[in-house]
C-alpha cells in the first residue's frame, strides 16, 4: 500500500422492494428503523449514533470490524426530497484511520406495488483501492433491508 495514492470509483446499486415506497424511504430517514436493519458483513452490531434527517444534518455510526478495528462513518445530509430523493456526503475510518471520502444518494421511486430504489456512490480512497469492497457491503446492506422489510410485512 502507498499511503499517497489515491483510488478513484463509483458504483450504483438497483433494487426492487416489495414495499410501499414511504416504507422503504422510511428506513433510511428514521434512526430507530435504520438500527435494525443497517450494517454490513465486515461491522459486526453498528451503532447509529446521530441520525438528523435534514439539510446540514449529521449521521454518525460505528461499529467493530471482523478484524477489531473500529469503523466509524461520519456523514451530512446535502439536499433531501422528502420521501423521494437525498443527497449525502461522508467519510469512513477504519482504525482510526481515514479509509475514504464519498458523496452517495438514494433516490426511492415507485414500482407498481412496490418501490426501486438507487443508490449511487462516488469518491475516492487513500492509500488502497476498497470500491469492490465497498460496493459489496453495500449490495449486502441493501439486501439486509430486503429482509428487514419481508420480516416486518410478515409479521403484520
Amino acid at each position: 500500500m502507498t499511503a499517497d495514492r489515491l483510488f478513484f470509483g463509483s458504483f450504483t446499486i438497483e433494487r426492487r422492494y416489495d414495499a410501499a415506497p414511504e416504507r422503504v424511504f422510511r428506513a433510511f430517514t428514521d434512526r430507530d428503523v435504520k438500527q435494525r436493519w443497517m450494517g454490513c458483513e465486515d461491522v459486526r452490531a453498528p451503532v447509529i449514533e446521530t441520525l438528523d434527517f435534514r439539510v446540514d444534518g449529521r449521521e454518525i455510526s460505528r461499529g467493530g470490524g471482523a478484524d477489531g478495528a473500529e469503523h466509524l462513518f461520519e456523514g451530512t445530509y446535502l439536499d433531501i426530497v422528502p420521501g423521494r430523493r437525498f443527497v449525502f456526503a461522508f467519510v469512513m475510518h477504519v482504525g482510526g484511520r481515514k479509509l475514504s471520502a464519498s458523496i452517495a444518494s438514494v433516490e426511492v421511486l415507485p414500482d407498481r406495488d412496490g418501490a426501486r430504489l438507487i443508490f449511487n456512490e462516488q469518491g475516492v480512497y487513500f492509500g488502497e483501492d476498497g470500491w469492490a469492497e465497498r460496493e459489496e457491503g453495500t449490495a449486502v446492506g441493501m439486501a439486509q433491508l430486503a429482509a428487514w422489510l419481508d420480516a416486518q410485512k410478515e409479521a403484520a
